[in-house]
């Protein structure tokens, strides 16, 4: 299989890591058998394609108390989006680690269920789109309870090791973009103007405001 350059370098330079890491995560599975396998594979789903994580920003940007965090979440997603998906996968085109079938990995993805990916490996998209998003959510939540918004983001990393579609350092990569993405979008959504945050998207317009609206 030929690859590029860069996908060359990332197998060379973190060929170590990627399988220790990996041996690691697994030993979950060793340790309870399938106990793990149904939970990784849900967070895994809530990542897809971003379609959970758009529609929570959109659901939050509903209301004024939570508008500001739901902003930010999908302006983090856009920008992970974008740097991901239409940049850094096509150029580095970093196979899956089960393409290679006589590998280290393709034993363990089979035993963990052969979930298939359509796109290339680096990075994890999954993560940086759990990053791109938390970390807002994080930054300009209640910290009593944000805090679970980086640990959900935590737990889509592990899950795509788990499931043997991703590589350890795929996924470091998804969070380094993602949190800067996510970090971005937080400064972006800092500057936005504050009658957006403040508007009452429920309020019925009465017949007066209409008026002046429309002189």
């Amino acid at each position: 299989m030929q690859m590029t350059a860069a996908a060359m370098w990332l197998n060379t330079v973190f060929a170590g890591f990627d399988q220790n890491v990996t041996a690691t995560v697994h030993r979950l599975y060793e340790l309870a058998g399938d106990f793990f396998s149904p939970f990784m594979e849900a967070v895994s789903f809530l990542g897809k394609d971003g379609i959970f994580l758009i529609i929570l920003s959109l659901l939050l940007m509903l209301f004024k108390k939570t508008r500001r965090s739901g902003t930010a979440m999908a302006i983090g997603l856009a920008i992970g989006a974008v740097f991901t998906n239409l940049f850094l996968k096509i150029i580095i085109a970093r196979p899956r680690p089960y393409a290679d079938e006589s590998g280290f990995y393709y034993p363990l993805w089979q035993l963990l269920g052969q979930h298939m990916e359509s796109d290339k490996s680096f990075p994890s998209g999954h993560t940086t789109a759990a990053f791109a998003s938390m970390v807002p959510l994080f930054a300009l939540g209640n910290k009593k309870v944000s805090w679970l918004a980086l640990v959900f983001a935590v737990l889509m990393g592990i899950s795509r090791i788990y499931l043997v579609v991703h590589f350890p350092s795929d996924v470091l990569g998804g969070i380094i973009v993602g949190t800067l993405a996510g970090i971005l979008a937080v400064l972006i959504a800092k500057r936005l103007p504050e009658k957006w945050y403040i508007k009452d998207i429920f309020k019925k317009k009465g017949r007066g405001e209409c008026s002046d609206l429309a002189g």
